[in-house]
């Protein structure tokens, strides 16, 4: 006999538009695997400088040398051999939608991107398999001398930046598979803020992964300027496959002086991705980054956003939200590295997991010996809707002066039958009453969510229930 399913239980998120699949269609693909000689190719393909070669392969030896970090969770199907490393499409970069296959519109456009790039957007890249296929930006923006390109173009028209800024925050001995990510990358956005220019509407670059099997390793790079803004918005998602498919971007943000970043991270990959992504800003003085990031997909997870506040009074916000189901292990969190005086920390976590999904937050948080004044909040909370579920805590708080304020406080807890049945009583649906609890939950953290632009957001946040979180 089944038992009775508790009203408190909640069905899985459905994918939906996520997990229509294209025709798998390249240009050119490498073998899989990992050889000094699928790396040559890959910068032949690219036309890449010397220099960028002796990145990538230097990249390639390091990562044979590193083991896996040990505080990683299990990824012991990844097995790098049987992942192509490079795809191309059948496109080269357009400026203009239509110029695109019809295949490839297609998917953009059930994912809504060409009509928040109508609304509401300063600029969109969008990258399909392992290159750009779609790059504009608004005129008023080019004018301002703000640069906003794919990271290919860059290499080669903006050399003497990239070469100047490019693998110096993250280095490829950060960790195994950020030296993957220097071996192998491929497509990705450059954007370069001047002094002083506020750039008023959001920019975007949208990653989409269909082929099977394959890896996914653009490279972003970010450079604000004194006195300037920006606000730029990542998108992700792939369709399901019987495959392991694998991504290892990496992201460098700079902020300089008196500048302001917020970088906004949507990632709705599918439950065969590994996520093995990197991010890293570094903030001068008076300077304010800003992290918001929601981690809905993949199989296994690891994504920790590191902020070094080395200017005095700079600041790192982070807002993140997670949702684990079945087959799900996300284990992420953030690493905040205070070494300015009169530093500001803000930590704001959120995780919910179902099924037997396992939601893991992991922080390190570091205020050094010349960081006096630092002050700092971390909230953790957590809200496991079955017994089968799991959340843990893994903060690591280092403080090396006696001059600081910091708190940290970490629930976890479950939705209460009471609650549902209080609120069926006052005439809402059993649907509609787990619908109202979750949403509560994670409403704090949803609303800094740029759910205007990222379509697959308001599908994945806004919780309409027929049985499903959809």
């Amino acid at each position: 006999m089944v038992g009775k399913r508790k009203k408190s239980e909640i069905d899985d998120i459905s994918r939906s538009i996520y997990d229509i699949k294209d025709e798998v269609s390249f240009s050119f693909k490498t073998e899989s695997g990992l050889t000094s000689e699928i790396i040559r190719e890959i910068s032949a393909k690219k036309n890449e400088p010397v220099w960028m070669l002796k990145k990538r392969l230097d990249a390639l030896a390091v990562y044979h040398k590193l083991d896996i970090p040990p505080w990683m969770p299990d990824i012991s199907d990844l097995d790098m051999n049987q992942i192509d490393t490079y795809v191309r499409p059948k496109t080269d970069i357009k400026a203009r939608w239509e110029d695109l296959p019809q295949y490839i519109r297609d998917t953009f456009d059930r994912l809504g991107i060409p009509e928040a790039e109508k609304k509401s957007l300063a600029g969109v890249g969008a990258q399909y398999d392992s290159e750009v296929v779609y790059h504009n930006v608004q005129k008023e923006l080019e004018e301002q001398g703000v640069i906003y390109v794919d990271f290919e173009t860059a290499v080669t028209k903006y050399e003497d930046i990239i070469q100047a800024y490019f693998g110096t925050l993250i280095t490829p001995y950060y960790h195994k598979f950020a030296a993957l990510h220097y071996a192998v990358w491929s497509g990705g956005s450059f954007v370069y803020v001047p002094k002083g220019v506020d750039v008023k509407m959001p920019l975007q670059s949208y990653f989409r992964l269909n082929a099977p099997g394959a890896g996914q390793f653009e490279h972003t790079l970010i450079i604000v300027e004194e006195g300037a803004s920006c606000h730029f918005i990542e998108g992700c998602s792939a369709p399901r496959y019987n495959v392991a498919n694998l991504h290892a971007g990496a992201v460098e943000l700079f902020v300089k002086k008196d500048a302001i970043l917020r970088y906004s991270t949507i990632e709705n990959w599918s439950k065969n991705m590994y996520n093995l992504n990197t991010k890293k800003s570094i903030v001068e003085e008076n300077g304010h980054m800003i992290w918001v990031s929601g981690s809905f997909g993949s199989h296994v997870s690891c994504l920790y956003p590191d902020t070094v506040l080395r200017g005095d009074n700079s600041t790192c916000e982070f807002t993140g939200i997670t949702f684990a189901g079945k087959g799900q292990c996300l284990d992420t969190g953030t690493k905040v590295e205070a070494y300015g005086k009169n530093t500001s920390i803000n930590i704001n976590s959120k995780s919910i997991s179902k099924a037997g999904g396992e939601a893991i937050y992991r922080s390190v948080v570091h205020i050094g010996a010349n960081a006096q004044g630092a002050k700092g909040t971390i909230s953790c909370e957590s809200l496991m809707l079955d017994n089968e579920s799991r959340s843990d805590t893994i903060p690591d708080i280092i403080i090396e002066n006696d001059d600081i304020d910091l708190g940290h406080e970490a629930k976890i807890g479950r939705i209460a039958d009471e609650s549902i049945y209080y609120l069926m009583s006052r005439g809402f649906s059993e649907e509609e009453a787990k619908a109202l609890v979750v949403r509560g939950f994670a409403e704090p953290i949803s609303k800094e969510l740029p759910l205007e632009y990222a379509v697959e957001m308001n599908r994945l946040i806004t919780l309409e229930f027929e049985g499903a979180i959809g």
